[in-house]
């Protein structure tokens, strides 16, 4: 059976080392000294090694079972979840007056990858929820948040975001679900609703289901979408649960992964529904939600690269295939492990380059969260935004591709569903899909994204990046390995950038072709500044005397191998993107 342990030596540094959060001016932030945050995530992987990580097969074997409209989860499950609500996870960053802890959301980040790396299909169910507090904090009334939101820290009563229906996902403007208002605030809302993650289940006494509906008379389109708040049991005034809500399971989707969430097909008939923000400006409630979605659909992709490169790396040491070419490195065995072997060394140092780049990445954009929300920056909300879509997209696509490395490095037994490698690649998977498909993600940055704000923030980041070079290049031990190529890829950023500006309106479809390939460019540039950035901390660190020399000579070592071996795609994805549209276009749709 596989096993998981939080990387926190590595957490810790990229929260103290690189963005140095104890000393950031952000609210909140002057708590996050490295005795308290390691204290937090000592106790949280603890929880995700010992409790969620042994369920994480469990709910991959059994899978959740609808029984006469209840959904049963898998074994454990139940009793993991008493354990997580005890101990006040779900709830971290939300704020005490509804029961939350009210620490930044870097630590509810932090705290987010070590749980779903150890079960990733367990921990959606706190996530959903968290997701859907998130949404009704910022747009509900005060009632509404005083009904559903202690309840929902505590993660007492569960959450859910309805959007995607039979006939409709992406374009969510062609939906049928309806809303008919009752003329006592509240309405009654008729549709299906299908892909629903966590939509029923036995381990909350009540379930909150946000539900994009149209209500009649509305716009056309997505300007018609109106959000609602639709319980699984009527609330009464006095807080306790009334009477079933007329909505309901048809059915738990057959999936490819995450067999321990349940997936749902939800039907409400005339299910009583309340608004939520204003009528038709459902999707600005609704991105409140899903904004926060894609970060932690983003950590996801890299969490489970992670836990499949622990267990392959593991892997790598013990099993003994063949001899190093350069000599006999277990002479008294039959053979030398795995790890003499310069492909294998290939192979997880991709895994875990990528993990740790990822990593700081993904803390980055958590700390830009905290200080455009706590702090009010809208510098910092504008790069954020910007950078959501790369966040999900290049993390998921390349958290997928190295679980199929970790994979791979088992042979024939990671094929094999008793080692359990195939679980991480199989889970993975979804995070490219749901969420704004990865697709969506780059048509999203290319279309919406770069020009936002005048393109301010992307000015900003190219600026960000000049700057640090600028500071740094003097220092000869960082300039040749990790600045000039930072400084190269960076280029390559702006061409395609470039590009896309003097074709994109005369050519809609020759900046749409290259959009794929920008997101991906643009997330390896993003690794190789973080890079950059972790190779002058640790050079820092090692120069004002740390003791642990092995850590940081490694951080360093590791960068190199980014810069050298993965950042060179951002030459060929800038290729791809300046042949345009032509090739892509070519064939008439009954020619394929």
């Amino acid at each position: 059976m596989p096993s998981y342990t939080a990387p926190i030596k590595d957490m810790q540094f990229v929260l103290h080392d690189l963005l140095n959060v104890a000393a950031d001016s952000t609210p909140g932030y002057s708590d996050l000294d490295a005795e308290f945050t390691g204290a937090v995530l000592e106790e949280a992987g603890k929880v995700a090694s010992e409790v969620l990580s042994p369920l994480n097969v469990v709910g991959d074997t059994e899978g959740c079972v609808l029984e006469n409209g209840v959904v049963r989860t898998p074994t454990g499950f139940k009793e993991a979840f008493e354990e997580i609500k005890q101990g006040g996870w779900p709830g971290i960053d939300l704020p005490e007056e509804f029961g939350g802890q009210n620490m930044p959301y870097i630590m509810y980040t932090a705290v987010g990858e070590t749980a779903s790396a150890a079960n990733q299909a367990f921990t959606m169910y706190q996530g959903l929820t968290h997701g859907a507090a998130s949404a009704i904090l910022v747009h509900g009334s005060d009632d509404q948040k005083a009904t559903y939101l202690p309840k929902m820290t505590s993660c007492e009563w569960t959450g859910t975001m309805n959007l995607t229906e039979p006939h409709c996902g992406t374009d969510l403007g062609l939906m049928r679900t309806k809303a008919e208002p009752q003329g006592d605030g509240s309405y009654k809302l008729t549709g299906q609703k299908i892909f629903i993650s966590s939509g029923e289940h036995d381990m909350a006494d009540n379930i909150i289901h946000l539900v994009l509906a149209k209500i009649p008379g509305g716009p056309e389109g997505i300007k018609g979408v109106s959000l609602f708040i639709v319980p699984k049991f009527m609330v009464n005034d006095d807080g306790s649960l009334g009477a079933r809500n007329g909505v309901s399971c048809g059915a738990i989707e057959e999936k490819m992964g995450i067999h321990g969430n349940s997936t749902c097909v939800m039907n409400y008939e005339e299910a009583t529904g309340y608004l939520l923000g204003e009528e038709h400006k459902g999707m600005r409630a609704m991105f409140t939600m899903m904004n926060e979605a894609r970060i932690g659909v983003g950590m996801q992709g890299l969490a489970q690269a992670e836990v499949a490169y622990q267990n392959a790396l593991i892997y790598a040491k013990d099993r003994l295939q063949g001899r190093a070419v350069t000599g006999d490195e277990n002479p008294d065995g039959p053979a030398d492990p795995l790890i003499v072997h310069p492909d294998i060394r290939r192979s997880l140092m991709d895994q875990k380059s990528f993990v740790e780049g990822g990593r700081a990445f993904l803390f980055w954009g958590s700390k830009l969260i905290d200080q455009s929300h706590r702090g009010g920056d809208e510098a910092a909300e504008g790069l954020v935004s910007l950078l959501t879509p790369v966040i999900k997209g290049f993390l998921t696509d390349q958290g997928y591709d190295m679980t199929v490395l970790a994979q791979q490095i088992y042979g024939g037994h990671g094929y094999i569903e008793e080692w359990g490698m195939s679980q991480f690649t199989r889970d993975a998977r979804i995070a490219m899909i749901y969420e704004g498909a990865n697709g969506v993600q780059a048509l999203d940055l290319v279309g919406r994204k770069l020009a936002a704000d005048g393109g301010k923030p992307i000015m900003a980041f190219f600026d960000m990046i000049k700057s640090f070079i600028k500071e740094n290049e003097g220092n000869e031990a960082l300039k040749a390995d990790f600045l000039d190529p930072l400084k190269e890829a960076s280029k390559h950023l702006q061409a395609s950038g470039m590009y896309f500006m003097q074709n994109g309106m005369k050519n809609p479809n020759a900046a749409l072709s290259g959009s794929y390939d920008f997101m991906h460019l643009f997330g390896h540039v993003c690794l190789g500044l973080m890079w950059a950035q972790m190779a002058k901390a640790a050079m820092t660190a090692l120069e004002g005397g740390a003791s642990d020399t092995s850590f940081y000579k490694t951080k360093i070592a590791t960068g190199r191998y980014y810069m050298a071996r993965r950042l060179p795609a951002t030459a060929m994805h800038l290729a791809r993107i300046e042949t345009g549209a032509e090739t892509v276009m070519a064939l008439e749709a009954d020619q394929f």
